[in-house]
């Protein structure tokens, strides 16, 4: 949900008015995961579920006279220069459109980096639909959409707000049928993160060098997906990530919790993206404070973890 605050303020000699959107960032979670082979552009194909959260940063974007752009975060460890995927979105947007805006964005941090929940890809999207409210909304959607696609492979699915099929590099969207969508929207997950984060670049480097074995074919995903979509099984019976092999493989402690979430408290687990936060879902009467004890026991008592629901 996007809101807009208005207010006059003075500069220089002349009143001008100062716009400000206030947007909520979604995580994700890819409930579904099949990378399928390496592209001849070095990325990656994939098929994947993929649904928002109601949990994420928030992002204000204020208009400036100036024309820059400049980042404030209440995070020290966020990057505020140009690496940033706020700073490269408002560059791009000013490259799609022409327009002569700046714009001061304040970034309230809650995402986890390194946690395959998509935190930068999400800041980017809201960048790009602040500033385009700001300039009055001279993209449409599919122009929006281009410019997501060059952003990132995570970025196009924030842009419709609700579990929907990725394929391709992420620039090919399709939304879940109702009947599909209605298994997952509104469960409650338990997501939790261990200490390390895992970049997303490593992950895929090490499918490519250990784990080749673990891609799956094309045809393969689509049968798996098409099954669950075409039944009423539960969202538990979607869950798949084939990138948590080349992650478990170094990363022990992970695949040795969610083994004990499984056989203890009969959770469905799985890693998100390219990890390394992991979710549960969570039923009715799933003992949350217990699991979360076996999380802590397992991780640490700093681990982060968060419920939430799927949007």
């Amino acid at each position: 949900m996007i809101f807009t605050l208005s207010k006059w303020d003075k500069g220089g000699d002349e009143w001008f008015r100062v716009i400000s959107d206030v947007i909520f960032s979604p995580a994700k979670l890819n409930l579904f995961l099949a990378i399928t082979g390496r592209r001849a552009d070095g990325f990656h194909d994939l098929v994947s579920v993929v649904a928002p959260v109601k949990f994420g940063d928030t992002l204000r974007v204020e208009r400036t006279l100036d024309g820059k752009f400049t980042l404030e975060c209440d995070d020290p460890s966020v990057p505020r220069d140009g690496t940033n995927l706020i700073l490269k979105a408002a560059k791009a947007f000013i490259g799609a459109t022409g327009e002569g805006l700046g714009a001061r964005f304040v970034l309230e941090k809650r995402i986890p980096m390194g946690a395959g929940l998509g935190g930068g890809s999400s800041n980017a999207v809201a960048a790009l639909q602040g500033l385009n409210r700001l300039a009055e909304r001279p993209l449409g959607s599919e122009a929006m959409l281009n410019l997501a696609v060059k952003l990132g492979s995570d970025c196009p699915l924030f842009l419709h707000g609700k579990p929907l099929v990725m394929r391709g590099r992420g620039e090919q969207i399709e939304l879940l049928e109702t009947q599909s969508g209605a298994r997952l929207s509104g469960r409650r997950v338990l997501i939790f993160k261990p200490s390390f984060g895992i970049a997303t670049a490593w992950a895929y480097g090490q499918m490519i060098a250990v784990a080749p074995a673990s891609y799956l074919c094309v045809g393969e995903a689509e049968a798996k997906l098409g099954h669950w979509r075409k039944s009423d099984a539960p969202a538990e019976d979607l869950l798949y990530n084939n990138m948590e092999r080349a992650a478990f493989e170094k990363y022990v402690a992970m695949p040795a919790l969610l083994e004990r979430l499984r056989s203890e408290f009969g959770l469905a687990v799985a890693m998100s993206g390219s990890g390394s936060a992991c979710f549960a879902l969570l039923r009715h009467d799933s003992p949350v404070n217990s699991v979360v004890g076996r999380i802590q026991e397992s991780w640490g008592r700093h681990t982060f973890i968060l419920e939430t629901e799927i949007v």
